[in-house]
């Protein structure tokens, strides 16, 4: 299956540590497909913001289990990346792309 830009990034992530990140060492954090890579998610960042990355830094992460009254149910697992953008990119604001 082969991935659009816009399936790849799901969603920014808006935490107070990521936007201390973004503040002091100009990286942002994006919740992104399970599938994606470093090589991808570079693209698909500077195709959709229109800037330049610098780096990029991917995470897993496993769901966790959760009850459900009686029930034991389990969250999917889930993929983050910090992208870092270059010293002469413009800041990303996530209101920019809908």
């Amino acid at each position: 299956m082969k991935l659009q830009y816009g399936q790849m990034i799901l969603a920014p992530l808006v935490t107070e540590k990521s936007t201390g990140l973004k503040d002091t060492q100009r990286l942002l954090c994006f919740k992104v497909h399970r599938d994606a890579n470093k090589i991808m998610v570079k693209k698909a960042v500077e195709e959709l913001f229109k800037t330049k990355v610098q780096s990029v830094r991917i995470l897993n992460f496993q769901g966790k289990e959760k009850r459900h009254g009686r029930y034991l149910g389990r969250r999917s697992d889930w993929k983050k990346a910090y992208v870092k953008l270059s010293p002469e990119a413009k800041m990303i604001e996530y209101v920019e792309v809908i």
